[in-house]
């Protein structure tokens, strides 16, 4: 479900920045190291996820 992107020596892993989407009904959470959730009918859902995603990446929380 979500992109892992190897760290070889000397390169630097992209910074984290979550957008929350909406198509239709659907909402879904998006990085910008490429992770991704899928659709959720629940806002809270989908942004709970992307904290998650954050959270596991070692971002701290505004």
């Amino acid at each position: 479900m979500h992109s892992e992107l190897s760290a070889a020596p000397g390169t630097r892993m992209p910074e984290h920045r979550l957008a929350i989407s909406e198509r239709g009904s659907f909402t879904f959470a998006s990085c910008s190291c490429g992770w991704y959730a899928p659709a959720r009918r629940s806002r809270d859902l989908a942004r709970r996820e992307g904290a998650v995603h954050l959270a596991e990446s070692g971002v701290e929380p505004d």
